[in-house]
């Protein structure tokens, strides 16, 4: 596997404890109803969040996020922003954790007297689920870059399904990341409805051409936390950063192209759709990678 979640093995995880709406239990024992909404039908909302040197970067931003998908989908949060905090601290503090922690924050709306997909069928409040893990991201993959495919699945408009809602309904970005793996790409690249560049599969989508940095316009992507860091440290630093419409022309002739993302950060692109890119080099991701880790250590200050 040489894609964004690569991790190194950490046996640890063998044995974490997971937090199950105020209880804990060890990994293996971890379970769910099959009455769950998020199971039987997708409905539940999720954040993945990082923790560095018992600090959780940018909580504020994933807090957010999670409680604006909840809204816009109806799924009652019964805990405040302290409180959540306090209960993703307390998984961290059950499992010894203290830094390169991957946390995943899971809220669904709860069990289903039956299998169905009205919400007026569920007969208990919210269940919220807290999984941290020993989790580093590969120096291999960050080192050596990913493969991406330009994926036939598309990302939709906001009107059937809001690309900036963090839910549980993913088939959609694992159909396209199906295809990229059958093409032996490690990601898909997934264009909008007008066949301008939107995202990948996992993360967002940045190239590099004559010194400027381009995004897409935002509208059909996930509202990446990490992508929001790079296009504010780019003003910051004076470097150009535009999030515009730009089609697969300009992005086999860029300088440079990478991913975003909460868990592996910044990750080169070597190759899009069997072309080159760039001198893989990576001199401006790596740059822009080290400006968004000095963002990190202001977090832990």
């Amino acid at each position: 596997m040489q894609g964004t979640h690569n991790a190194i093995e950490d046996p640890r995880n063998e044995h974490v404890k997971i937090y199950i709406n105020g209880e804990f239990f060890p990994r293996q024992e971890a379970k769910i109803s099959v009455f769950d909404s998020g199971y039987l039908v997708g409905d539940g909302v999720w954040e993945g969040l990082r923790l560095h040197h018992n600090t959780l970067v940018f909580f504020k931003d994933h807090c957010d996020r999670l409680c604006q998908s909840a809204k816009v989908v109806g799924i009652p949060v019964l805990f405040s922003r302290k409180e959540l905090e306090e209960k993703i601290m307390s998984t961290i503090a059950i499992n010894e954790m203290s830094n390169d922690v991957h946390i995943r924050v899971m809220l669904t709306r709860g069990i289903k007297k039956t299998p169905s997909q009205d919400p007026r069928l569920t007969i208990s409040e919210p269940n919220l689920v807290i999984i941290a893990e020993h989790k580093k991201a590969s120096v291999q993959t960050k080192e050596k870059g990913i493969s991406l495919f330009t994926s036939t699945f598309r990302r939709g408009a906001p009107d059937y399904l809001d690309p900036r809602l963090n839910c549980h309904s993913k088939l959609h970005e694992v159909q396209a990341l199906m295809q990229a793996i059958e093409a032996g790409a490690d990601e898909a690249l997934m264009l909008d409805p007008h066949g301008f560049v939107a995202t990948c599969n996992a993360t967002n989508f940045f190239i590099i051409k004559n010194g400027e940095v381009w995004t897409s316009t935002g509208q059909y992507c996930m509202n990446g936390i990490t992508r929001g860091k790079v296009i504010a440290v780019c003003k910051d630093k004076g470097i150009p950063c535009y999030e515009k419409n730009f089609s697969l022309f300009d992005v086999y002739g860029a300088d440079e192209a990478f991913v975003t993302g909460s868990f592996g950060g910044l990750t080169p692109v070597h190759t899009i759709d069997g072309k080159s890119i760039g001198e893989k080099s990576f001199t401006m991701t790596k740059k822009l990678s080290q400006f968004y880790e000095d963002l990190i250590v202001n977090e832990l200050r």
